[in-house]
């Protein structure tokens, strides 16, 4: 029976911290580090045979090893995320059947979509956590002239996105082969043309992306603890 990979990125720069924390995916929320967050969600939805997680450099290295779940891999990142995606994946074993990709600075993801996710990959091959757009977005020409597009149409991507592993991994080569940047893992399952399922979530998922979102972030984590009692 194929099982299942986490695929955890904790590799990022964090360039937009403005050296405020020494490593991001490390810094404090509620007194844990941020990625026990995600990683002890992952542990209790039980959707994981093996957690893969892709570190930055031997001092962070072993300080995830304290906090990572069992059993783990540990490889090394890239200069950019998708570099570090595709380590990941290629150091995936052979028996590895689908394959959860998480940002580690998502901290808020919750058990059930885990479970729903895990379910909707087996029939659909391709699924994403995403909210709907509630902002007008306009899109800017370079003639200045503005186009409002079609909220209801609108989706922001989040992490975990799921994937059968065959699928994922053909896509990153896709990628790789035609110079595509990539800002999620979606982008790469795009480039085949192949169907991505969502599933909607409306609960917060934000990204930890500058100093200012600590706070916030503490916040949303006493809200989120209260609601559970």
């Amino acid at each position: 029976m194929p099982r299942t990979a986490v695929i955890l990125l904790a590799a990022g720069s964090g360039k937009r911290m403005d050296e405020k924390v020494a490593d991001k995916v490390l810094s404090p929320l509620a007194g844990k580090p941020l990625f026990s967050f995600s990683a002890g969600a992952f542990a209790a939805s039980g959707v994981a045979d093996l957690f893969v997680i892709v570190y930055r450099d031997q001092k962070q290295m072993r300080e995830l090893a304290a906090l990572a779940p069992t059993p783990s891999l540990f490889v090394p990142g890239g200069t950019e995320r998708q570099y570090s995606v595709a380590n990941a994946l290629d150091a995936l074993p052979a028996d590895i059947g689908h394959v959860f990709i998480h940002d580690c600075a998502r901290p808020f993801i919750q058990v059930d979509h885990l479970v729903a996710l895990h379910k909707i990959v087996r029939k659909e091959h391709a699924v994403v956590l995403a909210h709907r757009v509630t902002d007008t977005i306009k899109l800017h020409r370079d003639t200045g002239r503005l186009k409002t597009l079609e909220r209801s149409a609108l989706w922001a991507m989040e992490t975990p996105q799921v994937f059968d592993r065959d699928l994922i991994v053909k896509a990153y080569n896709r990628a790789a082969n035609t110079g595509a940047k990539l800002t999620d893992d979606a982008s790469a399952v795009e480039l085949l043309r192949h169907p991505v399922a969502m599933l909607e979530n409306d609960s917060p998922n934000p990204k930890l992306t500058t100093p200012a979102d600590l706070p916030w972030f503490e916040f949303l984590n006493n809200e989120l603890q209260a609601a559970d009692r």
